[in-house]
This record gives structure tokens, sequence and C-alpha cells, in this order.
């Protein structure tokens, strides 16, 4: 983890060829370091009242986060969306817990910003249409059944999802009792429909499945879909009181880091689990 964090200073310093080379990435296409230019969001009309605060829950995917981060900025730049991307970056030993990791980016997102984006680091949007603007009807899904490359399941609300701040306190944000991978997004949807809040979805995108590049190497990075202790029952139980209430971390640092010209906040968090009520946290 030392690893990552000190290969993201390098890259605050560095957007050259050489800098993948130096920490072992010598894979990435090279990226010249682009001509800073000031952004003109801030006295701009056009751009609209909002701010999105972009939360990525995130764990030792280094080459991904090269690559989303500029793609992601430049992208909601092009739809003149005012936002800041932050990473949650998980350093504890427990399992990976994304839904956790998004509460934690809602508590540390600050006053500036009105609405979130729950966005997965390796799921990148290839059409403009796409409407990332303010929810302001409800949960806005963008990587909805029809045009995720991979899920496609009525109920599934994973990938990238839009709410107000608002909504997802009435949801009280989502459930800290799923760690491994997989399930967590079910449980919301069902908070989600608790909550009397409507799901809506894109219309019009003509682009189906390729309307995202899924940039995951299922090959390289295993999913940790194991299921330990009693977690196999818990998974499909309803958590009626956890979530942002209750969501127990500590952050270590926060980090203002830039990749390839993009801007980016790293909160190093330390999440803390109860191994009498979730003792499936840990991985034996």
């Amino acid at each position: 983890m030392l690893f990552v964090l000190g290969s993201l200073l390098l890259v605050q310093l560095t957007c050259s060829g050489d800098m993948s080379q130096a920490v072992g990435y010598s894979h990435l296409p090279h990226q010249p370091c682009p001509v800073e230019r000031p952004s003109s969001s801030a006295d701009d009309p056009s751009w609209g009242p909002h701010k999105m605060a972009l939360i990525v829950p995130f764990r030792e995917r280094f080459e991904e986060l090269l690559i989303f981060v500029p793609y992601i900025h430049t992208f909601l730049n092009k739809k003149k969306i005012r936002h800041k991307i932050l990473i949650i970056n998980q350093l504890d030993h427990f399992r990976f817990n994304r839904a956790s990791l998004i509460n934690v980016g809602f508590m540390e997102s600050g006053n500036d910003t009105d609405y979130v984006a729950m966005h997965d680091v390796d799921l990148l949007p290839q059409n403009e249409d796409l409407d990332y603007g303010f929810p302001n009807e409800g949960p806005f899904h963008v990587a909805s059944p029809e045009l995720h490359p991979l899920y496609h399941y009525k109920t599934y609300v994973g990938g990238i999802l839009l709410l107000t701040k608002k909504h997802y306190q009435m949801c009280n944000g989502m459930s800290n009792r799923f760690w491994g991978w997989g399930r967590e997004d079910d449980e919301f949807f069902r908070r989600l429909k608790a909550a009397d809040l409507k799901l809506f979805r894109p219309t019009g995108i003509t682009t189906g499945t390729k309307t995202f590049r899924h940039i995951h190497d299922p090959a390289w990075r295993k999913r940790d879909q194991k299921r330990i202790a009693a977690q196999k029952q818990e998974q499909f139980k309803v958590d009626p009181e956890g979530g942002l209430t209750n969501v127990r971390y500590k952050v270590e640092s926060r980090q203002e880091v830039i990749i390839s010209g993009a801007p980016c906040t790293v909160i190093n968090t330390f999440l803390e689990c109860d191994v009498s009520l979730t003792p499936w946290c840990q991985s034996s």
C-alpha cells in the first residue's frame, strides 16, 4: 500500500511516460504532461449551480486509477459538470468494503457539493450523451442494466449511481455489513424502495453495452467472492439500521494529487470492524 501511495505522489510530480517505467507500469500508454489551463467553471453560469462529489471506493488498483482520473475529469469538463474526485483508499487489513468506503466518501465530501456519484474505478463512459447532471427528481442510475457491459438484471444499481445528498441521507447511506465483493448494491436497491425514491435511468442511448468501457482485468485481479462464517446467509438480508449512522473509520491523511493534469483527493482510510457482528470482515 505504501508503494501505491508513493506512486500516486510520483504522478503528482510527473506525468511522463518515464514515470510509468519507473514504477513498473511500462504497459501503460505514454501520457505527456498537458498544458495547465485555469478552469473557467467558477464564474461561468453555463456550468450550472450544482457540484458533484465523485466518490471512488479504492484499493490497490493503481493502474486503473491512472486511466480513470484523467479520463473522467475530461469527460465531465466537456459536459460542464462541476465536480471533485474523491478516491477513498482502504488501508486496513480487513476485506474490501465498497459500501463503507462510499459512506466515508459521503461523510468527507464537504459542504461545497450537493450531490454524489458512486463510481467504480474500472468503468469509463464512452457516450457523451450520458447524463451526469444533478439528479433532482430522484436517484439516477447511469450504468443501467441495458447499458452495462456485464450486469443486466433489472434491480442492478451498481457501477455508477447519482444521488442528491438529501436522498442519500434518506437511505442512511449503504449498509456496512458487506465485506468482500458483491451484494451491497442489491441491498441498496431495497433501501431506495424503502425510502420511496423513484429510480431513473438513461433514455435515448443507442450504444447498448458499448456505452461503457470496462477496464478491469479479472485474470489479474481476482474478485474476493469468498463467503465466510454466516456471510452466506446474511448477504441476502436487509440491514435495517446500519449505514451512515454507524460507519466506523479513521482518516489517516488526505492527499491532493494530480494525475496527467487531472486533480483528485486521495483520502487514506482505515475502516473498523466489529468482528462479533460481521466476523467475515476478516479473510480467515
